[in-house]
Formats: structure tokens, sequence, C-alpha cells
């Protein structure tokens, strides 16, 4: 038996993975898939001194409370950077990094680092009223749709979960300074139907820790664990 500790990207929380979550049960495997700090049961946390720091240590915390260990730990989209992060802080207690359309980061580097584009949404949130919030992105045509969902039932499943991103979840670098982090294996998968424009960032050749790089695909967009939740288990339960 495998843990499998799935942790959300930004604007969503951990309902998010409730299509994948039994089926990984059902393998035999323990999974959680918690809310970070200002999303779903935590919505009413969310503020202006949420960051990327809280999201790493809502996960940390879970981890060590729960005495954890061979984790599989998996960061879809933003979360890339809090997956990153968590296994610098504990690196014994993680079996493998899975990047789940998610951000890469290198050490120092924020999600604008990343992702340029993201400098525009902490530009808008700074003007706005509130001065911290960051709501979610408009729906767009097919295939685009609401973070690569067109489906009219899944959108309206996905608008029941979404929340605004506090502004320093993008502005918080990530620190990755502990060689026994850079041990451990990683996983990235790739969902293939991409945003007009969008340009993602290449995967070196080797991982970290000097192994062949490992990439798979999804033919699907990015929120794939509600468009495809049998063809990323399937992909998760290969980690294991």
């Amino acid at each position: 038996m495998s843990t499998f500790l799935l942790v959300h990207g930004a604007w969503h929380s951990g309902t998010c993975w409730d299509r994948v979550v039994p089926l990984l049960a059902a393998a035999g495997h323990h999974v959680i898939a918690p809310s970070l700090t200002g999303f779903g049961d935590k919505r009413r946390l969310a503020g202006p001194d949420v960051g990327l720091d809280t999201h790493v240590n809502d996960i940390v915390k879970l981890i060590t409370e729960e005495d954890l260990t061979e984790v599989i730990l998996v960061g879809h989209s933003y979360a890339g950077l809090v997956i990153s992060s968590v296994a610098n802080d504990v690196p014994d207690r993680i079996a493998r990094l899975v990047y789940l359309d998610a951000m890469v980061p290198e050490d120092g580097e924020t999600a604008v680092d990343v992702i340029p584009v993201t400098q525009q949404l902490i530009d808008a949130a700074l003007r706005s009223e509130s001065g911290w919030r960051v709501p979610p992105p408009p729906e767009l045509p097919p295939p685009a749709g609401l973070f690569g969902v067109s489906d009219p039932n899944d959108v309206a499943w996905l608008r029941s979960m979404l929340s605004d991103q506090p502004v320093n979840c993008l502005r918080q670098p990530v620190r990755l300074h502990e060689p026994a982090a850079r041990r451990i294996p990683r996983t990235h998968i790739h969902c293939t139907v991409l945003p007009d424009g969008f340009v993602r960032r290449p995967v070196p050749g080797l991982q970290p820790n000097g192994t062949p790089a490992q990439v798979w695909e999804l033919a699907t967009g990015h929120d794939c664990m509600i468009t495809t939740p049998a063809e990323l288990a399937e992909l998760l339960l290969r980690t294991a």
C-alpha cells in the first residue's frame, strides 16, 4: 500500500479529486485530498496573509501529524510550487513527486518565474478593492472551457468549488536548499489540450537525481482529474 497525497491547484479545493480518490483507494492505497487554507472547507480562512508558505505548512503539518511516510506527493498546477517546497522540508517522508500539469520551480522562483503571464493576475489583484483577491479565470469557448472542462454539468460542479486565490500564493518564492530533496524521483504528467498561446516550460532530460526524466501525457485539458479521472488514476497507480 502506498499513500497518495493529492494537492489541488489555484482556486480549487480538495473536492476536485473526488472522482480519482475512490479509484486509487479501490487498488488498496491510502489516499488523502485536503483543501488548502482559504479553499473548500477552509474557505473562511482566506485573507491577505495567506500565501505559498501557508500552503506548504498545511501539507508539512498534515504529513508530520499523521506520521505519513513513503508519500507519493501529487501537485496539480500551482501546487507544483507547494509540493516542491514540502519535499525540501520533509524529504525523508516523500517517495515520489508527481507534477500534474504543474508549475516546476527552481530555488527562489515564484509563480511568475514559471509562468510570466501570472504577473498580470498579481497586478490586477493589487489594484483591486481588496488588494489581494485573484478571482478564477473566465470560462472560454471549447476546448479551453473552464480549466479545460467544457461539459456543462462538470463546469457547474467545478464552479461550486472555486474560490479567489490570495495574491501572496503567486508572489512568495519556493526555497529548495535541501540536497536530500533532489534525490526524490519525479514524474511529470502533461495535459496536451492547451489554451491558445500557452507555452509550457520544458522538462530537462535528466531529473535532479540524475536519472532520465519521466514524462507522461493525457489527451485532455488542464483539470484532468475531472475530465479523465480513470486515465489519470491509471497513471498514478503506475507510480506506486
